[in-house]
């Protein structure tokens, strides 16, 4: 598919909709408990949940295996580390969701993750089209 502005807008669509999806139907109660710990198995099966998610999304636009593969072990790696690092400072800061700084925890950790996605769509502007 060539990089029209139709189609990264649609990509990004894509991504976003896997995002909600990986991120607020598809956790188990592994995923979302001890997530302050960094060596998790919870978070490691969320974010690979997120990277099925957008390699289905990429296969979507025929991007090649090797573009795929790449944006995989980048996107498990980051989502791992921006999950981490909203987690860690969470539990250590007790945060609870009637406090304003439980919420600007929540939108940096969901703002990373959309720059992500943008960067992401970038990657397939520049490498993959």
């Amino acid at each position: 598919m060539p990089a029209s502005f139709g189609a990264v807008f649609v990509l990004l669509c894509l991504l976003q909709i896997k995002h909600m999806f990986a991120d607020y139907f598809l956790q188990t109660p592994k995923m979302l408990s001890g997530r302050g710990t960094y060596f998790h198995m919870g978070r490691a099966q969320h974010a690979a949940v997120h990277v099925v998610g957008s390699i289905i999304v990429f296969a979507l636009f025929r991007a090649s295996v090797e573009f795929i593969l790449i944006m995989a072990v980048l996107e498990w790696i980051v989502h791992f580390h921006i999950d981490f690092a909203k987690a860690n400072y969470s539990e250590r800061k007790q945060l609870q969701p009637n406090q304003a700084a439980f919420w600007r925890a929540a939108g940096l950790d969901q703002l990373a993750h959309n720059l992500t996605y943008i960067g992401m769509a970038w990657a397939w502007v520049t490498f993959a089209t």
